[in-house]
């Protein structure tokens, strides 16, 4: 496994977490490069498309042939793409592919179906309030590739943030349209160390040049790695209190897993692990209200269970149909996907990447505290019934940073029901979202997209 001390030992509920076309144009100046990424269709994709499509690739180290893959949705015309901020994705693991999640699974425009072969559109798709570029990244995952085989064994944090810092320097070359536009970061489970750190890239990067094209206004990151420590506690507490292990397991647990004076967990720690397993069952840790999928060997494997499309019979196994669907030879065409570039066939998590992750610090919050002191703005959301980054631990987290209350704990509502609760702090808002799990836009649409908007309005959920 990776050597990130919280994601290795929790193999049962492993943190590999994770997360179309028309050919409206609009006034601004398209290079030929730009153009030859433009999806003009995609197999099976609904009619009557209103809103541009590019994909394709973006070199971050030539003498290594690194190369990451992008895929950018526009804003439908009707909502004036040109006036929308421009959101970049990140999907977690680390070897998550964010085409898998967060594009089919979650804020992108389209479903797959059961069929694997058709798309319907997605109500609460968040590019109806901003263009959203969503990246596969490091190498090595998703469409994303190197031409030098080590880099697939030597990926970690850092090289992650800098090459996605290079990514956008070369991407903003390639899109000049949005230069300068309001630019925000955001993603989720694992991403919650990636988006950080890469935001405290931009921040310290702008801060040497003057009128920088990189407009970073902030960033939002949900059920997010943050801090080792907390993490843990509030996992073990989350488990507890929701009756997924004894009461003896939980205290053996406490004494046992220390992460505060080591990173690696002792033997012990792992053994009182395992026992946690054994006790949980064959639950869906990222959704424990939920179904797994039938299929054990697939669940253990991958550890995904999954919300159907709204109102479709619930379906917990529908990451199946990302691989179907973007296994085949016409939809890789259509995106411009290099297949000689990437591993064969294509999968939604990288099991290389994530389990030879070569550095991953036990906290994010001296970032969180520079940024908030640069006065950024930041939200951090959570569902509620997820076991494997949990409620319990970011609210421990979040309590680390010390921060005065602005508006204390209320519950916030969508159409006369509670939609979860939130808290304002001084510099960073926190959101639960009720009845939601790990990937929060899968589990409840409607109510991320809420989230989203106030986020950009930078609006307190509604009371």
């Amino acid at each position: 496994m990776g050597s990130s001390s919280l994601f290795p030992v929790l193999g049962f509920v492993s943190l590999s977490l994770l997360l179309l076309g028309s050919t409206t144009c609009y006034s601004f100046p398209k290079d030929q490069d730009q153009e030859r990424d433009r999806i003009t269709e995609l197999p099976g994709q609904p009619a009557n498309i209103q809103f541009s499509q590019y994909s394709g690739y973006v070199t971050v180290d030539k003498k290594a042939g690194r190369a990451l893959f992008y895929w950018l949705v526009e804003a439908p015309a009707n909502r004036l793409p040109e006036s929308r901020p421009l959101v970049l994705w990140l999907n977690g693991g680390p070897g998550c592919s964010s085409v898998a999640y967060g594009f089919a699974e979650e804020i992108g425009p389209f479903r797959i179906n059961s069929d694997s072969n058709t798309l319907i559109s997605n109500l609460y798709s968040w590019n109806s309030q901003a263009n959203l570029l969503f990246l596969e990244s490091p190498a090595g995952v998703g469409f994303s590739y190197s031409n030098t085989t080590s880099d697939l064994y030597t990926a970690g944090d850092q090289r992650t943030a800098e090459d996605a810092y290079t990514f956008l320097v070369n991407w903003f070359e390639k899109f000049p349209q949005y230069k300068h536009r309001d630019f925000y970061i955001a993603g989720e489970s694992y991403a919650g160390h990636y988006v950080p750190q890469l935001a405290q890239i931009v921040y310290r990067r702008n801060k040497r040049i003057n009128n920088p094209v990189i407009n970073f206004k902030g960033f939002m990151v949900g059920n997010a790695v943050t801090d080792d420590y907390h993490d843990y506690v509030g996992t073990f507490e989350f488990w507890w209190t929701h009756g997924l292990i004894s009461d003896a397991t939980y205290r053996t647990l406490r004494v046992t897993c220390d992460f505060v004076s080591s990173m690696h967990p002792s033997n012990a720690c792992i053994t009182a692990l395992n026992v946690a397993a054994s006790e949980q069952g064959n639950i869906d840790p990222y959704s424990i209200f939920t179904l797994p999928c039938n299929d054990t060997a697939t669940l253990r494997r991958n550890l995904r269970g999954h919300y159907p499309w709204m109102s479709r019979a619930y379906d917990p196994c529908t990451e199946r149909y990302s691989k179907l669907y973007f296994n085949r030879p016409e939809v890789q065409k259509a995106i411009h996907a290099n297949l000689t570039g990437i591993l064969y066939p294509w999968d939604t998590c990288s099991a290389i990447v994530g389990n030879y992750w070569a550095d991953s610090p036990l906290t994010m919050l001296p970032i969180y505290q520079e940024l908030i002191a640069a006065g950024l703005k930041i939200w951090v959301f959570s569902g509620d019934t997820d076991a494997v980054v949990p409620v319990t631990a970011t609210r421990y987290s979040i309590d680390a940073l010390k921060l005065p209350t602005i508006i204390n704990w209320y519950p916030w509502y969508d159409n006369g029901k509670v939609g979860g609760w939130s808290q304002v702090y001084k510099g960073l808002t926190f959101v639960t979202v009720t009845g939601a799990g790990h990937e929060v836009p899968l589990h409840r649409p409607r109510e991320a997209l809420i989230l989203f908007k106030h986020f950009l309005d930078s609006e307190p959920m509604p009371s």
